[in-house]
């Protein structure tokens, strides 16, 4: 299962992953929500490298010129709610992509343990298709594996990428050793080192959800 690290290259992501996580700039979700869509259309691209492609031609007022179009039958999967955002940057790019939803939160049992679930899905029939499954953060890895495991009733993809801004290395390890699948990418705008007590990532960034949209109850 490769794992792609963007921040390995230096580039303009680096600046927007910096401001996510800057607490000052996080006073402002508008300027959150921005840079989660600008990231996604980041990674949207870095993903479009390894998609499949034909040759088609386009007619110009001039002639013809042959150009390279995606043959992919891509599908944009998004955990509710935090993932919105990130999902527009990557449907922007994608604009002809299908797409799904899960919603997906953690129950907690006491003030540190919690179990994943999942209450909602609304997919399109994913078989054979290319099945991108964006998520801010990846943490513990638990509940983008649950997201995955209950689109596979939709059907089975082709190939599937999961997308994540801020991973923790825990979670990559975890994904590493819980999906044996060939056909699988993770990609990251950024691995951390470390998970706290309440399986947040350090140094991360918070809770992106709340950052975004408000805090809940």
């Amino acid at each position: 299962m490769p794992v792609i690290d963007l921040s390995k290259t230096d580039s303009v992501l680096n600046t927007f992953v910096a401001e996510l996580r800057n607490v000052e700039i996080q006073q402002d979700p508008l300027r959150f929500r921005n840079n989660l869509v600008r990231i996604g259309e980041i990674m949207a691209y870095e993903i479009s490298k390894s998609l499949s492609y034909s040759t088609k031609s386009v007619k110009t007022p001039l002639g013809n010129h042959d150009t390279n179009f995606i043959i992919d039958k891509l599908v944009i999967a998004t955990i509710l709610r935090a993932g919105l955002p990130l999902h527009q940057g990557f449907l922007n790019f994608f604009d002809r992509a299908e797409n799904a939803f899960v919603s997906a939160y953690r129950k907690y049992t006491s003030k540190e343990q919690f179990d994943i679930h999942v209450e909602y899905i609304s997919a399109p029939d994913l078989g054979g298709k290319t099945l991108i499954l964006v998520d801010p953060m990846l943490a513990t890895g638990a509940s983008i594996e649950l997201a995955y495991n209950a689109l596979l009733a939709k059907g089975k993809p082709e190939t599937i990428h999961f997308a994540s801004i801020i991973a923790s290395k825990n979670g990559v390890a975890y994904l590493e050793e819980k999906l044996d699948m060939d056909r699988i990418y993770v990609w990251c705008a950024a691995i951390d080192p470390d998970l706290n007590h309440k399986s947040y990532i350090v140094p991360g960034l918070g809770d992106a959800g709340d950052l975004a949209f408000g805090e809940k109850l």
